[in-house]
């Protein structure tokens, strides 16, 4: 199988996988996948490159579902507001 054609099958993998996902959980998935190609790339600098995606993709995952989970808070927040400005206008 050549690289063109398993990069197709990752994407329509990836498409049908995502597909059926929260909002929070395609966030972490992102951050997982972006993080481990950034932790590989680090890693290959230094003769660690599976280590560096491992490492990279734990923390992608993890900063992008505490900025979700933020997200989300906020978003809770701000209809709370908006309900209250409503009932005691």
């Amino acid at each position: 199988m050549n690289f063109g054609k398993l990069a197709l099958l990752v994407v329509v993998a990836s498409a049908l996988v995502l597909g059926g996902c929260t909002t929070a959980q395609q966030s972490t998935a992102v951050g997982t996948g972006a993080g481990a190609g950034v932790g590989a790339i680090i890693g290959h600098q230094s003769g660690h490159t599976a280590e560096g995606a491992l490492i990279g993709a734990g923390v992608g995952a993890w900063a992008l579902h505490l900025r979700q989970r933020k997200e989300e808070r906020g978003a809770q927040s701000n209809k709370q507001e908006q309900n209250y400005e409503y009932r005691y206008r």
